[in-house]
C-alpha cells in the first residue's frame, strides 16, 4: 500500500506541473515583456548573460584554431572549473577519449583529491577528499543514481567512458543540486546534439592483452572493445538525436595469496612469534564482457521550450573462475608439526609443516548487472523574467550472482616448505603432486561437513524522482537571479541470498573427477607450487552433487528491504557583482530535506532461523541545510572562492536493515541481541572550504591551492544500547528462567557526534609551449592532496581509520602533441587506506590496502589531409604492474600481510575514424 501511495503521487505531481507548465508557456506568447526591463544600469542578470556569452566565444575560438586532443581537453576541463560557481573537478570529452581507460574511474581518479580503489585489478569506487563512496552520490545529467553494489555507491566501471561527454565532481554544494554527499557529488554528462550543430559518426575499436597471460585453462589473456556513436540534428537543427554503443570483451588475470591469518605463539622456545595459521593460493582468470548504451533525443521548436529525453543501459557480465588450494598450518588448529623454524623480527619466516591437509578449490563466481536510466526534461522559457524546469527520471539496476564451490584433497597427509614474504609471494614446496587426478579425489579434506557450496545473492535498486525549478531573472546591481522549486523521490533497494550446502552423491563418498571434467592445471608458479588439478565445476556441481539447503541466521540476516521516500525544497539566490571594486560571483541558499524512511527484515529469537518472526521499523526526519559559494575576482586571471554548508550524507542500506537476532544471555540472565537500525539517521557535517586559483595563458594553464574543514555533527557507528526495550519482540518461545525485566543490551549501527576531517590541496597544469617556443606541444598537470581525520568511525576509542582515507594522494601526468603525435605518461598514488571488498558469505568486510603507484601510457597518431579523422593509439595500463596488497594492523602488533595480488599489464593497440 506503502508504494501504491508513493506512485499515484509521484504520477500526480508529474500531470499537475506538466499542466501548470503548458498554461505558462501559452500565456508568454501574450504576455508583454516589463516594461521596466530596459536600464542604463547594468544588472547582475545582464552581467551573467554578457560572462557566459564570452565563455561560449572562447569555447567557439578553441574550434576555429582547432585545438584538438589532450590539450583541448585540458582547455576545456579548466574553463568549466573556472566558470564554475561551486567548487569543483572537471573532466571533458576529449579529455576522456585521450586517457587509457577502460571506464570512467581511472579519469576521475586522476582529479586533485579523489581516489579509486580497484576490485580484481581494475578502478571502480571513488574516494572523495577521503571518504569513500558511501559519503558521495553519483548523478547522471543531474540525476541521482542506484548501484548495482551492496550500497548506496556506484561501481564506475559500468559506464563506458566512450559515452559520456563530461564529468563534473562538485567539492562545495549547490542549493539546486539534489542529492548531495558529504564528500561531494559526481555528475557524469553525456553529450547534447543540438549543441554540437554537426552530424558526427566515430568507430572505435582497440584489441587489448593482459601481460601475465592464460592462467587458467580456457580463459584467453586477450579481447577486444568496440564503440560507435552517431550524432545529428534536424528539422532546422530543431530536433537531435545522439546514439552511442560501447562494447567491452576483456580478459582478467590474477595471480593471488591470501593470508587466513597469524597467531601469536611459542616457537622453538621464543615466546610471541607470530605465526602464519594458513594460506590461499589462487589462479583466477575473469571474462568481463559490458554493453553499454546510451540515446539523447533533443527537442527545441522555439526559443521557449526545449526538452530532451536520455537513456542509458548497461549490462555487464564477469565470469570469474578461480582455482588453486588452500591448506591450515597452524598445529593447535591442525595437528601439524613445525620443524625448522627461522623467526626474524618476531615473524616466523620459514618452517617445515608435517601433517598438514591441503583443499583444492574449484570456484566460478558469474555476476550479471543490469543498469537503466530513463530522464524526461523540459525546459520553459515564460518571459524575460521567468524560466522553468521540470524534471522526471527514473533509475534501476539488478544484480544476479552465483558463487559456487568445490572441493577436492588427497587421502592422506602431507608435508609442505614454507617461506614467507613481507612484500611479495611466499613460496611453497608440497610433498605430493595436487596436479595428478590419481591423487586428487571431490572430498572434504578440511573437515568442514560440506563438499562445496554455493549461494546465490541477488539485488535490486530502483529510484523515481521528479523534481521542478522556477527561476526570477532580478535588475539587481549585485543580484542576478533567484532560483526555488522541489526534488520528489522515492527509492526502494532490497537484498536476498539463497544458499546452499553441496553433498557428494552416494553419502558423500569421496570420488575421483570424471576424466571429460578435467580440463588441466592452473597456473600457481609463482608461490611454488607447480599446478593444482582443474576441473569444471558447474559440470561437477550439476552431475555429482547434491544440494542441502542452509537456513540460518546469518543468512536470514541478508534478506532485507529498504525503502525511502525525500522530498527536497531548495531556494537560492545567485550572486554577480561588485563589493568595492573586487567583482563577485556566485550564490547563497538553503535546502530543506524531509526524509521518511522503512525497512522489512526478519527479527530471529535464539538463533533459531525456523522460529524468524517479519519485522519492520522505520522513521522520519528533516534537515534545513544552508550554503553559500563566493567567487572573488581579486584580478582577471586571479580568484578567490569561499564556501560553507551544513551537508548530509544517507546511511548506508545495509545498516538500515530491520533485521535482527536476539536470545537471552544465560550468563547474566538478561536479553541481548544485534542487527540494523531502520532508525538510522545520516551523517551530518558543518563544512567550510578556501581556494586560490591563478589561470595561466587565456585560460590555457592553471594553479590552485585549496583548504577544507569539515566538522562532523553526526557520525555512525555500532554502539550498545544499554536500555533496548526487547519487547518489540516475540519473546514467548524462550524456555525459562526468563528474565526479569525486557530491558537488555542490543548492539546497533548508532548515531554519534564528534570528529572532522580537513585537508589540503595543490593543483596545477602548465603547457610548456606557453613558457618556451621550443617546448610548443610539451605539458604536464598534477596535484597533490594532505588529508587528516580526528573521526573515530568505529566507535570512541577505536583506531581504524575511516574507509576511503589515504593521507596523501597524487598524480602527475607528462604530455606531448604536435602534428598529429602525441604522448602521455601518468602516475597517479595513494597512501595506505582502509576499504571495502567482498569477502567471506558475499557480506562487505574492511581490509588495510597498502598504497599503490599506477602508471598509464599512451601515444598515437591523428592523420590529416586523405586521411583525416583517422586516428591510431596504443596504450599500456599499469605499467610496472603494480600489486594490490592488504595487511593486518592491530594494536601493539606489527602489520603482517594478508593479500599479495598481481594483475599484470594491459596492452592496447587500436584506431578511431572519425567523419
Amino acid at each position: 500500500m506503502l508504494k501504491l501511495k508513493r506512485n499515484m503521487l509521484f504520477m500526480a505531481l508529474a500531470s499537475a506541473t506538466l499542466m501548470v507548465s503548458a498554461g505558462a508557456y501559452a500565456q508568454a506568447a501574450e504576455e508583454p515583456a516589463d516594461a521596466n526591463a530596459a536600464s542604463t544600469t547594468e544588472t547582475a542578470a545582464q552581467r551573467e548573460a554578457k560572462r557566459k556569452a564570452a565563455a561560449a566565444e572562447k569555447a567557439t575560438e578553441l574550434d576555429v584554431v582547432e585545438v584538438t586532443g589532450i590539450r583541448r581537453g585540458i582547455e576545456s576541463a579548466i574553463s568549466l572549473k573556472q566558470e564554475s560557481t561551486s567548487i569543483i573537478e572537471a573532466i571533458s570529452a576529449e579529455d576522456i577519449g585521450k586517457l587509457p581507460d577502460s571506464s570512467i574511474a581511472e579519469s576521475i581518479a586522476r582529479l586533485p583529491g579523489l581516489a579509486a580503489q580497484r576490485v580484481a585489478g581494475r578502478a571502480t569506487t571513488i574516494s572523495i577528499r577521503g571518504l569513500a563512496g558511501d559519503f558521495s552520490t553519483t548523478l547522471l545529467n543531474g540525476r541521482e543514481q542506484v548501484s548495482s553494489g551492496d550500497n548506496r555507491s556506484v561501481e564506475f566501471d559500468q559506464y563506458p567512458s566512450e559515452l559520456l561527454n563530461s564529468v563534473v565532481v562538485y567539492k562545495t554544494p549547490d542549493p539546486t543540486l539534489v542529492a548531495q554527499g558529504i564528500s561531494g557529488t559526481v555528475d557524469l554528462q553525456t553529450v547534447r546534439p543540438l549543441a554540437i550543430g554537426k552530424r558526427v559518426v566515430s568507430l572505435n575499436a582497440r584489441y587489448d592483452e593482459n601481460s601475465t597471460g592464460e592462467v587458467n585453462p580456457g580463459y584467453d589473456d586477450n579481447g577486444y572493445r568496440l564503440s560507435a556513436s552517431y550524432i545529428d540534428q534536424f528539422a532546422d537543427d530543431t530536433i537531435g538525436i545522439a546514439i552511442g554503443y560501447a562494447r567491452l570483451d576483456s580478459p582478467g588475470q590474477a595471480e593471488r595469496w591470501n593470508a587466513w591469518g597469524f597467531e601469536r605463539t611459542t616457537v622453538a622456545g621464543t615466546p610471541d612469534v607470530e605465526m602464519l595459521t594458513g594460506s590461499q593460493i589462487y589462479g583466477t582468470s575473469t571474462e568481463n564482457i559490458r554493453d553499454g548504451l546510451m540515446a539523447v533525443v533533443e527537442w527545441a521548436p522555439n526559443d521557449n521550450y526545449t526538452g530532451s529525453l536520455d537513456i542509458y543501459y548497461s549490462k555487464f557480465e564477469r565470469t570469474e573462475t578461480t582455482r588453486g588450494l588452500e591448506v591450515g598450518l597452524f598445529p593447535a588448529w591442525t595437528g601439524s608439526t613445525l620443524t625448522n623454524p627461522v623467526i626474524d623480527d618476531g615473524l616466523l619466516v620459514s618452517g617445515t609443516f608435517s601433517g598438514i591437509r591441503p583443499v583444492i578449490r574449484n570456484d566460478e563466481n558469474a555476476r550479471d548487472d543490469d543498469i537503466f536510466a530513463i530522464g524526461f526534461k523540459n525546459e520553459y522559457t515564460f518571459n524575460d523574467y521567468w524560466s522553468g524546469m521540470a524534471d522526471f527520471s527514473m533509475s534501476k539496476a539488478n544484480r544476479d550472482e552465483s558463487i559456487l564451490e568445490t572441493y577436492a584433497g588427497a587421502a592422506i597427509r602431507d608435508t609442505v616448505n614454507v617461506a614467507v614474504d613481507r612484500n611479495g609471494f611466499p613460496t611453497f614446496d608440497f610433498g605430493l603432486d595436487y596436479r595428478d587426478p590419481a591423487v586428487v579425489q571431490l572430498r572434504d579434506p578440511g573437515g568442514w561437513g560440506q563438499d562445496g557450496y554455493v549461494k546465490y545473492p541477488k539485488f535490486e535498486d530502483e529510484l523515481n524522482s521528479a523534481r521542478f525549478t522556477l527561476t526570477r531573472a532580478l535588475d539587481n546591481s549585485f543580484l542576478s537571479s533567484f532560483d526555488f522549486g522541489s526534488n520528489y523521490s522515492n527509492r526502494t533497494k532490497s537484498r536476498a541470498v539463497a544458499e546452499s550446502f553441496l553433498d557428494l552423491l552416494n553419502g558423500r563418498a569421496p570420488v575421483a573427477v570424471p576424466d571429460n571434467l578435467v580440463v588441466g592445471p592452473v597456473r600457481t608458479g609463482f608461490a611454488g607450487v607447480p599446478g593444482v588439478l582443474s576441473y569444471d565445476a558447474p559440470g561437477a556441481a550439476r552431475s555429482l552433487y547434491q544440494t542441502r539447503t542452509n537456513i540460518n541466521q546469518d543468512i536470514l540476516n541478508k534478506d532485507w528491504e529498504v525503502d525511502e521516500t525525500v522530498i527536497t525544497s531548495f531556494a537560492k539566490l545567485n550572486i554577480d557583482g561588485l563589493i568595492g571594486e573586487v567583482p563577485v560571483r556566485g550564490n547563497i541558499g538553503f535546502q530543506y530535506v524531509n526524509a521518511d524512511q522503512e525497512s522489512e527484515g526478519f527479527a530471529v529469537p535464539g538463533g533459531n532461523a525456523s522460529g524468524a518472526q517479519p519485522y519492520k521499523g522505520g522513521t522520519d526526519y528533516d534537515d534545513f541545510l544552508p550554503s553559500l559559494n563566493l567567487i572573488f575576482s581579486v584580478t582577471d586571471a586571479q580568484s578567490v572562492r569561499f564556501g560553507a554548508a551544513k551537508q548530509v550524507s544517507r546511511p548506508r542500506m545495509d545498516q538500515m536493515r530491520a533485521n535482527n537476532g536476539f536470545g537471552i544471555d544465560r550468563t547474566r540472565n538478561e536479553w541481548s541481541g544485534s542487527g540494523g537500525n531502520p532508525e538510522l539517521e545520516p551523517w551530518r557535517a558543518t563544512s567550510y572550504d578556501l581556494s586560490w586559483e591563478y589561470y595561466l595563458y587565456d585560460g590555457k594553464g592553471y594553479v590552485s591551492g585549496a583548504v577544507f574543514h569539515k566538522d562532523l555533527d553526526s557520525y555512525i557507528y555500532d554502539q550498545v544500547d544499554t536500555e533496548f526495550d526487547f519487547s518489540v519482540f516475540d519473546l514467548s518461545g524462550f524456555a525459562p528462567p526468563i528474565p526479569p525485566t525486557t530491558i537488555g543490551n542490543f548492539s546497533k549501527p548508532t548515531n554519534g557526534e564528534g570528529g572532522s576531517i580537513n585537508g589540503w590541496e595543490f593543483a596545477f597544469s602548465v603547457p610548456f609551449g606557453e613558457m618556451v617556443e621550443w617546448l610548443d606541444g610539451f605539458g604536464m598537470l598534477g596535484s597533490y592532496s594532505d588529508t587528516r581525520s580526528g573521526i573515530e568511525p568505529n566507535g570512541p576509542g577505536t583506531s581504524q581509520p575511516l574507509p576511503g582515507l589515504s593521507r596523501y594522494v597524487s598524480n602527475l601526468t607528462l604530455y606531448y602533441e604536435r602534428s598529429g603525435f602525441s604522448a602521455r605518461i601518468s602516475q597517479r598514488t595513494r597512501s595506505d587506506f582502509v576499504g571495502e571488498i567482498q569477502g567471506f558469505g558475499a557480506d562487505r568486510e574492511t581490509r588495510y590496502i597498502q598504497g599503490e603507484h599506477l602508471v598509464d601510457f599512451q601515444t598515437g597518431y591523428a592523420f590529416g589531409g586523405d586521411w583525416d579523422g583517422l586516428s591510431l593509439v596504443f596504450q599500456i595500463n599499469n605499467m610496472t604492474n603494480e600489486p594490490y596488497q592488504e595487511y593486518y594492523s592491530d594494536a601493539g602488533r606489527q602489520d603482517r600481510p594478508r593479500s599479495y595480488n598481481e594483475y599484470g599489464r594491459t596492452y592496447l593497440l587500436g584506431g578511431t575514424y572519425k567523419f
